[in-house]
């Protein structure tokens, strides 16, 4: 009896250690720190900005390269641009462990990768071909490459199934575009980019509005976009067309901010920043607040949550969000006039049962700023609430009642 008390006490022990270890985000920096034959890819990973990019993925496979193949691929002496995009080219926005690289159905695959997800790869150029070879070998070629396999698969480095898969491939995926030059900040196209990747409503916005040429202005010298998403957009057009054409442009300069923020540098710069609507006075900022693996931006309106990166290289950094940034200054509530005194003789009323005159406050200025329900205080603590209801608490929630079962376990 006691045996079985002791097993069953162990096996809840075991139970609650694998749901707090699958709830816990990957480093793909410490995950790697552990063979220092992938030492140069690990630093480069960083001095990209593409660990902080991994990190933030919930499903991803690196296809790791040891310090001899990175070595070959220094040699080129590519611009850093371009070497992020080679090194992207490595990251499959997919799981591909051994087991499952050795079932890809009809023996070949074609993978998305980070090169492709960030819009600076043309057509098809930024995805990955997995072929499954003879010999239980797996071979990986990219695409703008007239599909050759140029590299094979090695071995598996550390899995966490099914979020993370870090592997070695023989060699560097060679592909033309990934290493041709990129382009220099003038010349990015901030609306294509942000039109071909889920954020054309905002895009096309941006382009008809004079904010566009804020935005081009600050390119140069350091720019970092917050686009909401398409569906977020949609809903809040009716909005959007309520305001001044002053508000307009004010609302889309609110979501630039006049300096390169990385992702990292989010996560490390908690706080208020300041915004390309920022002007004395008028303060158009918002708090940047991590939440768990997240970032969220914070207005006294509402909570944006980033979800995707589009480009991250400095001086420009495009991250696609939730939610439309609404700032204050814009959607303040309307707030009624107190009304005025009751006269004197309305006080002292002889009869006693007469009723007392009411006195109704002024309906609003036809210029005021109009705000739907939605503007309320209280959007801003729906959206605390619902963020504190995330994936955290049900880690903790888990993690108690795991710990009551054993408890329980234990006083039999």
């Amino acid at each position: 009896m006691q045996l079985r008390r002791v097993a069953a006490t162990v096996t809840a022990v075991l139970a609650i250690s694998l749901i707090i270890s699958t709830t816990q985000a990957h480093n793909i920096t410490h995950m790697l720190a552990k063979f220092p034959e992938f030492s140069t890819f690990n630093h480069y990973l960083t001095t990209t900005h593409l660990a902080a990019e991994i990190n933030n993925r919930q499903t991803i496979t690196v296809l790791a390269v040891d310090n001899d193949a990175m070595s070959t691929l220094l040699s080129k002496h590519l611009p850093m641009g371009a070497l992020k995009n080679v090194l992207s080219l490595h990251i499959l926005l997919d799981y591909f462990g051994a087991k499952k690289l050795h079932q890809i159905t009809n023996g070949t695959a074609l993978a998305a990768t980070m090169f492709q997800a960030t819009g600076s790869a043309s057509g098809s150029s930024g995805f990955v071909n997995i072929t499954d070879l003879k010999g239980g070998k797996v071979g990986f070629g990219a695409e703008d490459n007239g599909g050759k396999v140029d590299a094979t698969f090695v071995k598996e480095l550390e899995t966490i199934p099914y979020n993370i898969s870090v592997i070695q491939i023989t060699k560097i995926i060679p592909s033309p575009e990934a290493e041709a030059p990129a382009p220099g900040p003038s010349e990015q196209n901030i609306t294509a980019v942000m039109s071909a990747h889920g954020c054309r409503i905002f895009a096309e916005t941006l382009f008809a509005s004079p904010a566009e040429q804020t935005y081009n202005g600050n390119l140069d010298g350091g720019l970092t976009v917050f686009c909401p998403a398409d569906d977020a957009m949609k809903g809040f057009l009716p909005k959007y067309k309520n305001l001044t054409d002053v508000g307009k442009q004010a609302l889309l300069e609110y979501h630039g901010v006049p300096v390169y923020q990385s992702m990292s540098m989010l996560k490390s710069n908690n706080g208020p920043m300041n915004t390309l609507a920022t002007d004395g006075a008028d303060k158009f900022d918002f708090i940047v607040q991590n939440d768990g693996k997240f970032v969220t931006l914070k207005t006294k309106i509402v909570t944006a949550k980033i979800t995707d990166t589009l480009i991250d290289e400095q001086p420009l950094a495009i991250f696609v969000i939730d939610k439309v940034l609404q700032p204050r200054e814009l959607f303040k509530a309307v707030e009624a006039p107190a009304p005025a005194p009751a006269p004197a003789d309305d006080v002292a009323e002889s009869p006693k049962g007469s009723k007392k005159k009411k006195h109704k406050a002024p309906a609003p200025a036809a210029d005021a700023p109009v705000d739907s329900p939605a503007d309320s205080p209280d959007e801003e603590s729906a959206d605390a609430t619902a963020d504190d209801s995330g994936s955290g608490g049900r880690s903790v929630g888990v993690f108690t009642v795991g710990v009551g079962v054993v408890v329980s376990f234990l006083m039999v």
